[in-house]
């Protein structure tokens, strides 16, 4: 398919007929692991499988008909419409959650308490303790694979990230409960399956794996794509910093590919992801100028051009959360000091070990996932 350039993609090719073509590779593509995975699984089990990632995942594994049951705290009869079986509940409500995963022998363990603004039992509870029910449920039900969706956000100290790698360590001091909350849960996930060798040869041993996937995107995203376009209308959307620095994203199918691949390396003895973190991305660092262009494009808004400086916006977050705090206000603030940093520096990765561990390559680019997203928000 002709591009214009990394950062940015042609009209010519956004109508409804490549569209569907490129759903229609993609969905050729996965359909080798996903029919391995069918071998290996009679019963998959996601949590947080009415979010953006997790409707993703069940998608995928119900185009190999799959069994699949969703935990989500709210009603998604889209998801029943697919085929997968719906229960509502809390994560942090064991009892509940270990009834759901009955009869289960592989887990997604997507959900989660996202965002920037809350207190500390906001992201806590739901985080860390839905992480130790979870490890909890697979170790007495004897369920061997477990897939944890972790974040970027678990390495992020306010400074930039230019191509690292895994052996960056965990933050030393956190930005905000979210990325704290992820850190802690993700070293319980990674650490249930640290056992000896002998515990990891056992086929009744949990094995995990966690990804870290940064900036997901994709059709009917509900986070980044309404953000700004939102704020895009309403004339409020700027750049933060004089420098233009480079992100990584990934589109959201990707995601989802990458966590059936680490399901399927999971069941390969001595694996080598067992028990470890990886990077997932679209392996396609873009500067956030273009990346917030691309999606403004789709419905034929102007470039983003404004800017504020780095340390203004850090102010600024600083006076906001100290007012939101002052008043007790729970909905989030425009702008944190969290968010002033994430804007304002790089954060791009080393994906090398994904591709070797278990033959993680993007499969839909930038480009490509722009002309889903424009089709998707042209449909609406």
């Amino acid at each position: 398919m002709k591009k214009d350039n990394k950062n940015s993609y042609t009209d010519s090719y956004t109508d409804s007929d490549t569209s569907s073509a490129i759903t229609a590779s993609f969905n050729q593509a996965v359909k080798a692991p996903l029919s391995e995975l069918a071998q290996q699984s009679q019963h998959v089990f996601v949590t947080g499988a009415g979010g953006f990632l997790g409707k993703a995942i069940c998608r995928l594994l119900r185009l190999e008909n799959i069994n699949v049951t969703g935990f989500a705290r709210g009603h998604y009869p889209e998801l029943s419409q697919m085929g997968v079986t719906m229960v509502q509940g809390d994560i942090t409500d064991y009892a509940r959650l270990r009834e759901a995963m009955q009869s289960c022998d592989l887990v997604f363990h997507v959900a989660a308490k996202a965002g920037v603004w809350g207190s500390k039992d906001d992201y806590f509870k739901p985080n860390v303790q839905g992480a130790e029910n979870i490890i909890r449920a697979c170790q007495e039900l004897a369920i061997t694979r477990l897939v944890y969706t972790s974040t970027p956000s678990v390495t992020f100290a306010g400074i930039d990230e230019a191509g690292i790698d895994e052996s960056q360590p965990y933050a030393d001091n956190f930005l905000n409960y979210y990325a704290e909350s992820k850190a802690l849960a993700e070293q319980l996930v990674l650490a249930a399956s640290h056992g000896s060798a002998t515990d990891l040869l056992d086929d009744k041993q949990l094995k995990t794996v966690a990804l870290r996937p940064h900036l997901i995107w994709g059709p009917n995203d509900p986070h980044l794509v309404p953000r700004v376009l939102e704020r895009a209308r309403a004339g409020k959307l700027k750049l933060v910093g004089k420098e233009d620095k480079l992100v990584d994203t990934i589109y959201v199918d990707n995601a989802a590919y990458a966590h059936i691949l680490a399901a399927l390396a999971l069941a390969k003895p001595q694996a080598n992801c067992i028990g470890k973190a990886y990077f997932i991305s679209n392996d396609q660092p873009i500067t956030m100028a273009a990346m917030l262009n691309n999606i403004l494009n789709c419905v034929d808004l102007p470039p983003v051009t404004k800017r504020i400086p780095s340390s203004v916006a850090y102010a600024v977050g600083a006076s906001f959360e100290w007012l939101y705090k002052l008043l007790n206000k729970k909905q989030e603030p425009i702008m944190t000091r969290f968010v002033a940093k994430q804007l304002s520096t790089s954060h791009y990765f080393d994906i090398s070990a994904a591709k070797k561990d278990f033959g993680y390559k993007p499969l839909i680019t930038i480009e490509e996932g722009m002309i889903q997203l424009k089709a998707s928000l042209l449909a609406k």
